[in-house]
């Protein structure tokens, strides 16, 4: 299936936001195909892709660990910019550094998401995966080809 990086879809050049009617039609564009992957957090525009969703995973991993991954990317490129947009090592680091607080912050705003994917996610199957060895398990489920079977690990629907 194809991924789609959000955060590669939503800036336009030269790091400018798109205005809310411009990134929710890109989005719809960019969901347009039969299957994909979304990566990403835009709890503003979650319910289009909610739309068309058949699974949805949430990550709730503890906040310092996700703080410490922000961190960590920071010392990493990434492999891909979206168009027309520039970042050094510097603004990337820094950048990752200011997510830190902000994580913190939000430590708890993962209920917003899961509110948002209750009222418009009912038809998807919902997989809410708090720890590195749920990420595991629910990854090892998967063949070539094929969604895991079964319940979600959280006993939710």
């Amino acid at each position: 299936m194809p991924l789609i990086h959000l955060d590669l879809a939503f800036w336009k050049p030269g790091w400018v936001e798109p205005s809310e009617a411009e990134w929710r039609e890109k989005q719809r564009r960019v969901l347009a195909g039969d299957a994909w992957i979304a990566d990403g957090n835009y709890t503003e525009t979650l319910d289009l892709r909610l739309e068309r969703a058949d699974t949805v995973v949430v990550l709730t991993t503890p906040w310092w660990r996700c703080a410490g991954r922000a961190f960590l990317r920071g010392f990493r490129m990434p492999g891909q910019l979206p168009e027309g947009c520039e970042y050094s090592a510097w603004q990337r680091l820094r950048d990752e550094w200011r997510l830190i607080p902000a994580i913190w912050r939000d430590r708890r705003a993962n209920e917003g998401e899961l509110s948002i994917i209750a009222q418009h996610g009912q038809h998807a199957t919902r997989h809410v995966l708090k720890s590195k060895r749920a990420i595991r398990e629910f990854l090892g489920g998967f063949d070539t080809g094929h969604r895991p079977a079964g319940p979600p690990s959280c006993g939710c629907r």
